[in-house]
């Protein structure tokens, strides 16, 4: 709000210059604003944008695996760290946007002069406290919002000129849905704002108030408080100490209970939800008090560092916390279950400071170590290969960093058991050398011989997928002989997996399949279908390399059902593949060309290596059929995706591709092979998968005949036509954007935007992103469109 002119300025800027820094005090609005300038630079010579936010990283020293870990670089060829990245950036014209750099400045200038001289058309827009200096840096210092002029008599009209009391009005109204200014409110409303210094978080906090608090009220308020705090830091900035006395003073206004929620939430970095805000704010018993002892009709004990919560409490405070704006709803992650709430970082850091002066810091990490500790026993359960199945502690990664790294410094008995899961969760987001240094630490302190055999486990299957082929090996050995001494079956099973794995990255198929058979036989004592299934599917493809087919194939029919059943999604579409894979081996076309649609139609949106192996089963199926442009098209797009994320096949079936490949351009004149390559390249995100299932019977050719006249089977006719909304959103799906990338484009909430998505699903009869890109396909094409 109010800051079109800046905006205009800092799109020019962004054109001329590589290195745009904003700058300005905490609480001013920089990564607001970075962000609507982030969202408008798609299509120009910025690139598209990439966010990073660094708030949450403390060790400078980690910087480049955490911005390769946000911008979803992976850790392949024996890259690693800075190389990594210039390696996937290359010369693709990009903007990457730092955001909150204040507190790692030398390592962010450092990071950025490096990628800046290596990478010549990447762009970086910073925001931060204080400038980078780096050489050829352009520092824009975002001011506050305008206020209106102090001491003068002005009309009504007049004040709402001001950008700041703007903000506070629509503030308010969100807060009271009835506010409504009366004779004489404006005056006292630009008054408040030029307290604030017309700060844009201090004007939100305190218009937060407007539900409960009269407007004379509340300039009274900030009044006291900041005359509280002007004795703090003379050296600091004042409008530093105007942005916390609008924190204070909102804490000060809160009652006990939620005091003592506030300061405690502080520890649950990366967003909580209510069960986690439970888990680590409710306390039974406090200095030998029952929970229901010596508490006043609210339920709380008498105010004091070290009153107790009820868990029934915490969901109601919550939610009151987030009415008073001192947490925020995280909407983007609602889709995926319980919403979720976060404390900005300003807020956060100032309930830290609540938090060790109450003196209980130490008791709600310790609540909040056990939380994790007990969901990460759940998230293992009784299963075998805990490194292969999805993990539920993914949304609460960042308090799970920060609990590692705070018990491995107490030396905690929880500390290891937390360290494996955060190292399969860099695993599985292949951020292998961060999963390895902290594989590394665990393996120099553990004991337990179960951590021990687990850690071993998974570090091999790292360095399988880093080409360190003979660590790999030695940690898949070292894992086993430690699961043959503990006389645990489904320990000794995950190890024997993890050395099958190794001897396959080595090309050793035959041991490879001999380690397989033995931990089929250890997982089939142990009653558990779907461990038995998943072992059935890594034995398949093993036999596959060896040319055993048919009992490749039986295996599979043996295990499809149960992995199809409740096998994760990366699982179950890896089966997939594999039983495509076998198919075309023994010359089903049509049943391998199913198995690789199916793999594409199943696997999420984004460039991953998911959706790489179904594509190049498309191209050999493509190659077989003699449909010659099609199979280069698709050859080419799925090694230019290749190239983009630095991940190299497997030797034996690139050498199947590369044969396909070879039999087409033995075919076609060099003329029309290139044009099909080029053309390949040219296809991206959602309309390469729209492409590559054309024809096939997931795509739309293969769905007409067979649902023509039934019910979901939607003419054009009966489609009503979309907004215009609607098909700006459809159209950047087309292209690949996610929710929260077409909402920063479009200048809208994630929210609205996926509200256009389910009335464009119910329009054309549609229900997943690659079937709107398939439509937007054909309308661009001028094909008519057909039933999806």
């Amino acid at each position: 709000m109010g800051r079109e002119r800046e905006l205009s300025r800092l799109r020019t800027l962004l054109r001329s210059s590589r290195l745009l820094t904003l700058t300005g005090p905490g609480g001013v609005g920089k990564t607001r604003l970075a962000l609507e300038l982030a969202g408008s630079v798609r299509g120009s010579r910025a690139g598209r944008a990439q966010w990073v936010e660094l708030d949450s990283l403390h060790d400078g020293e980690l910087l480049p695996q955490a911005l390769a870990a946000a911008l979803g670089v992976r850790e392949r060829g024996g890259r690693a760290g800075i190389e990594a990245l210039v390696h996937a950036l290359g010369s693709r014209t990009t903007l990457i946007v730092l955001d909150n750099c204040e507190h790692l400045a030398d390592a962010c200038a450092q990071l950025a002069a490096t990628l800046l001289a290596r990478c010549p058309r990447l762009r970086i827009l910073a925001t931060s406290r204080e400038t980078l200096r780096v050489p050829g840096e352009v520092v824009f210092r975002v001011g506050e919002l305008s206020l209106s002029p102090a001491g003068e008599e002005l009309d009504t009209a007049e004040l709402l000129r001001s950008e700041a009391v703007r903000l506070f009005l629509a503030r308010a109204r969100t807060s009271d849905a009835a506010f409504a200014l009366g004779p004489g409110d404006a005056r006292t409303v630009a008054e408040i704002c030029r307290r604030l210094d017309g700060l844009p978080l201090a004007i939100e906090l305190a218009a937060g108030r407007a539900g409960s608090l009269s407007l004379p009220g509340i300039l009274r308020g900030l009044d006291d408080q900041l005359s509280l705090l002007t004795d703090g830091s003379r050296t600091g900035p004042g409008r530093h100490r105007e942005l916390a006395a609008a924190i204070d003073w909102s804490h000060r206004l809160l009652d006990p209970l939620e005091a003592v929620v506030f300061r405690r939430l502080s520890v649950l970095g990366g967003g909580f939800d209510t069960e986690g805000a439970a888990a680590v704010c409710a306390d039974g018993v406090a200095n030998g008090v029952e929970a229901d002892e010596g508490r006043d009709r609210d339920g709380v004990a008498p105010r004091g560092p070290h009153a107790t919560v009820r868990p029934e409490q915490v969901v109601r405070v919550v939610c009151a916390l987030e009415a008073k704006s001192l947490i925020v709803r995280v909407r983007e992650d609602e889709q995926r279950g319980a919403a979720r709430f976060r404390q900005l970082s300003a807020i956060r850091a100032y309930g830290m400071d609540r938090l060790a002066e109450a003196g209980e810091l130490p008791d709600t990490w310790d609540r909040a170590l056990d939380w994790l500790a007990g969901k990460s026993a759940e998230a293992v359960g009784p299963g075998v290969f805990a490194d292969l199945t999805e993990e539920p502690l993914g949304q609460e990664q960042e308090i799970l960093a920060a609990a590692v790294t705070y018990s491995a410094a107490r030396a905690d008995r929880r500390h290891i058991p937390l360290a494996i899961v955060l190292a399969r969760l860099l695993y599985r987001q292949e951020q292998l050398t961060a999963a390895r240094t902290l594989l590394s630490g665990v393996l120099e302190r553990v004991q337990d011989r179960e951590d021990r055999g687990a850690a071993l486990a998974l570090a091999a299957r790292s360095a399988c997928l880093q080409d360190d082929h003979a660590a790999a090996l030695a940690f898949a050995q070292e894992a086993v002989a430690v699961g043959r001494a503990g006389q645990q079956p489904a320990r000794l099973a995950n190890a024997l997996d993890a050395l099958a794995a190794a001897r396959l990255c080595r090309g050793e198929f035959s041991d490879a399949v001999a380690v397989f058979t033995e931990c089929l036989d250890v997982v089939r004592t142990l009653g558990r279908p779907l461990d038995l299934a998943l072992c059935r599917h890594h034995l398949a493809w093993a036999m596959l390399q060896t040319g055993t087919t048919a009992q490749a194939e039986r295996l599979m029919q043996e295990c499809l059902p149960e992995l199809a059943a409740r096998a994760p999604l990366g699982q179950l579409t890896a089966a997939l593949h594999t039983d495509g894979a076998i198919r075309l081996a023994r010359g089903d076309l049509g049943g391998a060309e199913r198995r690789f649609a199916e793999v594409l139609v199943k696997t999420p949106p984004g460039e991953s290596f998911h959706a790489l192996y179904p594509l190049e089963g498309l191209v050999i199926v493509a190659s077989e059929r003699g449909d010659l442009q099609r199979s280069l098209r698709l050859y080419a797009a799925a090694a230019a995706i290749r190239q983009r994320i630095d991940t190299e096949p497997e030797a034996h079936w690139w050498g199947q591709v590369e044969a396909a490949v070879a039999r087409v351009k033995e075919r076609l004149p060099p003329a029309g092979a290139a044009a099909a390559m080029a053309a390949g390249r040219r296809l991206r995100g959602a309309r390469l998968v729209a492409y590559a299932l054309r024809g096939t019977e997931d795509g739309p050719a293969g769905r007409d005949g067979a649902r023509e006249g039934s019910p979901d089977g939607v003419g054009a006719a009966a489609h009503p036509p979309l907004t215009g909304r609607e098909s700006a959103v459809a159209k950047l799906v087309a292209e690949g954007l996610t929710n929260q990338q077409i909402a920063a484009h479009l200048g809208l909430s994630k929210s609205t935007v996926a509200g256009h998505l389910d009335r464009v699903r119910d329009k054309w009869g549609v229900r997943s992103r690659t079937q709107i890109a398939v439509r937007v396909a054909d309308q661009a094409a001028g094909r008519p469109e057909a039933g999806l």
